[in-house]
């Protein structure tokens, strides 16, 4: 049994440690704020891209002429998989649940005979992928070092993605991220941004025909690229949205587990020192009885 001492250090450290978990809370709430507000703001904008483009590619996906990013490379050979995770952990599931969705669509991949190759964006996705899938991970982005995400960072991704592309490195790429619903909830979500997926309105309403100047192929060269990098900026600021929501969630049950534990300690400790009390008062009356 530990002496007294022991116990006293073990409940100071606890509580050491419940006033970092407290702050971490107190923090990841803070920015957590701003996080939300900038995700929700970007989701407007780019399903409005995605439904311009809905608008203008049913005419150019049958034409010769529709950019690659479109159209495709006309195989289903190889799969690049683009995995956002967070750079920091005390989290909770916020990575692993992202790495686990990418984990499972590669090797539903390799089992169907695909080719897979992995484009890591964040330090933890990079750390657990790596243990299985080394030699796939083709390029690893650290943004340890980037105080505010803007959208240079996506544009630089999706530049490397669309020059691999270029080169025939991949036929189709998916982007793998956690969608921020609330604090307490954040949904894993995989999305094929090449070739891209064009998805019909669903509010019942008919297609309406435009006439576009210059053609559909043309406005699609210059539209598509950038699309993509709104779709990966979105996918960032999801991820970091899901990510503070996610430390807030797992921060305060580490200090509600904190507490308890201080609390159980407290009760072990006054007991032990009762019983040494108890004792010493024992031999000390024993000792007078005997004289």
């Amino acid at each position: 049994m530990p002496s007294l001492k022991d116990m006293r250090v073990r409940i100071a450290s606890t509580k050491a440690t419940q006033k970092i978990t407290k702050a971490m809370q107190m923090v990841a709430a803070s920015k957590l704020r701003r996080a939300q507000s900038a995700a929700e703001a970007a989701r407007p904008y780019a399903d409005r891209t995605a439904l311009v483009i809905a608008n203008i590619a049913g005419a150019a996906a049958a034409s010769r002429g529709a950019p690659a990013l479109l159209k495709g490379t006309g195989k289903d050979q190889v799969h690049l998989l683009l995995v956002l995770t967070g750079e920091r952990g005390l989290c909770g599931a916020f990575n692993s649940s992202i790495v686990r969705l990418a984990r499972e669509r590669a090797q539903a991949l390799i089992n169907e005979g695909k080719e897979v190759k992995f484009f890591c964006v964040g330090r933890k996705g990079y750390e657990q992928l790596r243990r299985q899938f080394e030699r796939q991970i083709v390029e690893n982005i650290d943004l340890r070092a980037v105080r505010q995400l803007g959208f240079a960072n996506a544009e630089g991704i999706a530049g490397k993605v669309i020059a691999r592309f270029e080169a025939g490195e991949f036929d189709v790429c998916t982007l793998f991220f956690s969608g921020f619903k609330s604090v307490i909830a954040q949904l894993p979500t995989a999305q094929q941004v090449i070739p891209l997926v064009v998805e019909e309105p669903d509010d019942g309403s008919a297609r309406v025909a435009y006439e576009y100047e210059p053609e559909e192929d043309e406005i699609l060269a210059s539209l598509l690229p950038r699309n993509l990098a709104v779709q990966i900026f979105r996918a960032l600021l999801e991820n970091n949205a899901s990510f503070y929501g996610a430390q807030m969630t797992a921060m305060d049950n580490a200090t509600r587990n904190a507490g308890d534990m201080i609390r159980r300690q407290t009760l072990l400790y006054n007991r032990s020192r009762q019983a040494m009390i108890t004792k010493e008062l024992i031999e000390i009356i024993s000792g007078a009885e005997a004289v």
